[in-house]
């Protein structure tokens, strides 16, 4: 591994270096941060949350630091994966985030910048980069979520306007969202994956209902969203009718690399500062566990340092697989939270009274949004049975069946 800047790339750090030192204050690991809001209950608290993304977002942007990767002519800087990954590390340290609003960029920016039309481009792009309006992902359902092309949800043209009708399920910040991405099937005479269509839905469309899925720690972040007779223009359809499979795909390749990247606000750090608080610190078990944390920690950078390196030097087949990353970030995840609230003894059956107001407590019920988003772990480990180890596939019955002649229709 090569972890070295280059020149170029060192003097880019530098300047990183003395934009978020003027404009962010270094994170300190503890409530005071505002940037672990995001896991807040307190409806105040997530709406003044909410309120900084937003505001950070359009500094980066009104900067010239927003859409780092993106070409020039979409409103970005047009510089290299490497560029970001030295903007990200620098980032890490500061207690300043775009939240939701990175996550809905990454996802949505370069599926409209590949396969959307002139007239979306010029529309949609430079509100999403600048954090303008938000978006969210309509994609899984109650009965299509590891296969996501099973989906039921159903779009029929009338004239120049598609009429949809369906459920969608799992979709974070909905209630939020101004815009949102839409596979719906379109043809349901053909394969499931052959009769979709990828759309752009104005999420104050007549007829879209959104119910907040009430999670265990109290919060919503995920929805249910239900459509009734909702009508989006023809020029909303994004690449081709029937073609939205290939158009999802754009998108589905950036979530599972967003999750493994998650969750630095419950690090070794924050174990290792619970573990001192309780006085533990010197018990032999709890040490070996802490040792875990820490080499899994490390074990996780350097899967990135390797990552970053393939990225650099050109050797992308330096690369790790995309869900070996997920599964390996998720695993470990899960052991620190437990860890840290096995840590508080009797307080870790409290909530809003444990340390940092129930925060470990939280993190550990949220895990399971990290286990299943993107894919769930089952999922990825056929991926890298099939792509990495390449074992034979899952056997699939219904793949090359007219959709509506499945068990799902």
């Amino acid at each position: 591994m090569d972890f070295d800047d280059s020149v170029e790339l060192a003097d880019f750090r530098a300047q990183v270096r003395e934009f978020l030192s003027a404009n962010a204050e270094p994170k300190r690991g503890d409530e005071r941060d505002w940037s672990r809001n995001g896991a807040a209950v307190d409806p105040e608290v997530a709406a003044d949350y909410r309120r900084r993304c937003h505001a950070w977002q359009k500094l980066l942007f009104d900067s010239g630091w927003a859409g780092i990767t993106w070409p020039a002519n979409f409103g970005g800087r047009g510089l290299s994966s490497a560029h970001q990954i030295v903007f990200n590390q620098e980032l890490a340290q500061f207690d300043a985030t775009s939240g939701f609003l990175a996550a809905a960029q990454a996802l949505v920016g370069p599926t409209l910048m590949r396969h959307g039309s002139v007239a979306q481009q010029e529309r949609y792009l430079g509100p999403l980069l600048s954090g303008e309006e938000s978006w969210c992902q309509l994609f899984s359902e109650p009965g299509a979520g590891s296969d996501l092309a099973a989906l039921a949800t159903r779009a029929v043209l009338d004239g120049d306007t598609w009429v949809v009708n369906g459920q969608k399920v799992w979709t974070s910040s909905a209630q939020h969202a101004d815009f949102g991405i839409l596979v719906a099937r379109t043809d349901p005479t053909v394969p499931k994956h052959a009769g979709l269509t990828y759309f752009i839905v104005d999420m104050k469309s007549p007829g879209i209902e959104i119910r907040p899925l009430v999670q265990a720690q109290g919060v919503a972040h995920f929805n249910e969203v239900f459509l009734s007779d909702v009508r989006i223009p023809a020029d909303n359809v994004v690449g081709e009718v029937g073609d939205g499979w290939k158009v999802t795909r754009t998108t589905l390749r950036s979530e599972s690399s967003m999750i493994s990247g998650a969750g630095q606000a419950s690090g070794y750090a924050a174990v290792l500062s619970t573990a001192r608080r309780v006085g533990r610190i010197e018990d032999p078990i709890v040490r070996d566990a802490l040792a875990r944390v820490y080499s899994n920690e490390l074990i996780l950078k350097w899967m990135g340092w390797r990552t970053q390196t393939a990225v650099m030097t050109g050797r992308l087949e330096l690369a790790l697989h995309g869900s070996l990353l997920k599964n390996f970030f998720t695993r470990s995840l899960s052991h620190r939270v437990g860890l840290a609230v096995d840590l508080e003894g009797a307080e870790g059956m409290l909530s809003h009274d444990a340390e940092g107001d129930g925060f470990w407590q939280y993190q550990l019920l949220n895990q399971f949004a990290s286990r299943i988003g993107g894919g769930t772990e089952e999922v990825h480990r056929n991926n890298l049975g099939e792509q990495a180890l390449e074992l034979p596939k899952e056997p699939s019955v219904d793949r090359d069946l007219p959709w509506n002649e499945t068990r799902r229709a």
